[in-house]
């Protein structure tokens, strides 16, 4: 069977295992969910991640980070879907919480926050929020 949109998996799944205080996830890996995990771990919003091989397409291994035993994600929100993407422009780029979130970009110079797109004045696609 195959999956329409494997970026909502991948956040629903971290939002569930969150919700569930789980230490840790495994996920089928992918390039644009190990570039989102790693902005998710230097944003601090996980501790760690790591790619395990299976032989296949591997496992992404994420570890969850929690502050005063409540998740450190509140939320998450997958923004553009395959039904309907959203792109903008360097000037259009969403805020998050008036700045206190993380909006994930997909650029023509990698995925990276909108804090770094503003800086580097690109815009994209807006995968998904993180607050």
């Amino acid at each position: 069977m195959s999956m329409t949109d494997p970026i909502a998996d991948f956040l629903t799944r971290v939002r569930n295992a969150a919700k569930a205080k789980h230490k840790r996830l495994d996920v089928p890996a992918s390039n644009m969910k190990k570039a989102i995990a790693q902005i998710m771990v230097e944003e601090k919003y996980l501790s760690n991640y790591m790619v395990l091989e299976d032989g296949r397409q591997g496992i992404l291994r994420i570890q969850l980070k929690y502050h005063g035993g409540k998740p450190v994600i509140a939320g998450l929100r997958r923004v553009s879907k395959p039904g309907i993407r959203q792109y903008r422009r360097a000037d259009e780029l969403p805020r998050v919480l008036g700045g206190l979130g993380v909006a994930i970009i997909s650029t023509s110079k990698g995925v990276m926050t909108d804090h770094q797109a503003r800086k580097l004045q690109v815009g994209g696609e807006v995968l998904a929020f993180i607050w």
